[in-house]
């Protein structure tokens, strides 16, 4: 399987060339197109669209907000978030905010510079038509005032628990698909979370995605696997070394979950506390950028 996924990042790295004749394109060490972000004039504007992965427990904008701010990035965090919806419906029950977003200007030609988009896991999985159609679909809306912006796909995460059988199956799948969404939108790259999570539960860099006999990256909740405070910060940390392609500077508190009950909340932590193993997941975000 590896072969297979590997040709259809070469044929990524074709197809998405032949939709950047104008830009300079970068590749990973990984055959993963990078997309350029366009210049601009003061502060840099990023959106996420997206549904309780971006943000449930644990909120992957905030934290990216936070991590620009400790490391002087001058960069507006947005979001369009519904939870359990693919990207059409996630436009549709946002629709007057999305169209008031994406109508503004901005005199460097580019309201937005960066885009981070995520489908819901069922369309990313086993519905390629309709991954494609959605993307194309908010791209074109977003182009119209951002026509540069630099746009990453959400790579989604295995829909099961590590301990599966099919775990690793269906990361491939969702990261083949992934790559064969990307290929036909404009400056366009790969968010390599379901990547990072799965070097995460491999034990890379020393990790150890196991507290007290319980699963310590992602929490299973009506059949969907959502990011806890160790997963939410390995995607914001991810997002900001595929960005800048450096590693941040981690403050000593960020706004992290105080639980999974439904008396628990968001609030500052201290970071050494309330994430098991930052030092690694800060290494597997910066080796999956």
């Amino acid at each position: 399987m590896k072969k297979h996924i590997f040709l259809f990042a070469v044929v990524a790295i074709l197809l998405t060339a032949c939709n950047n004749k104008e830009n300079d394109i970068t590749v990973s060490e990984d055959g993963i197109v990078k997309p350029k972000a366009p210049k601009a004039e003061g502060f840099k504007r990023l959106l996420f669209i997206g549904n309780n992965h971006t943000e449930y427990f644990v909120s992957t904008p905030t934290l990216f907000q936070e991590l620009c701010n400790a490391n002087n990035q001058s960069v507006s965090v947005q979001q369009l978030i519904t939870m359990g919806v693919p990207l059409d419906k996630v436009y549709d029950t946002n629709k007057t905010e999305a169209n008031q977003n994406f109508s503004n200007r901005d005199k460097d030609g580019n309201y937005y510079d960066y885009v981070i988009l995520q489908e819901s896991t069922p369309i990313a999985l086993s519905a390629l038509e309709k991954y494609r159609s959605n993307l194309k679909m908010l791209v074109e809306k977003i182009h119209v005032n951002s026509p540069d912006v630099a746009i990453y796909i959400y790579e989604g995460m295995s829909p099961v628990s590590y301990t599966d059988s099919k775990f690793n199956e269906y990361h491939e799948e969702m990261r083949k698909n992934a790559l064969l969404a990307m290929v036909f939108i404009k400056n366009a790259g790969l968010l390599r979370v379901g990547d990072a999570i799965k070097d995460a539960y491999d034990g890379k860099k020393g990790y150890n995605y196991l507290l007290n006999n319980k699963d310590n990256l992602r929490y299973e909740q009506n059949n969907t696997f959502l990011v806890l405070n160790d997963g939410g910060f390995l995607q914001a940390t991810l997002l900001y070394a595929t960005i800048f392609d450096k590693r941040p500077i981690i403050p000593k508190k960020l706004i992290l979950s105080t639980g999974i009950n439904d008396d628990d909340c968001m609030r500052r932590q201290e970071v050494a506390k309330a994430i098991s193993n930052p030092k690694a997941l800060e290494e597997i975000a910066f080796s999956n950028r």
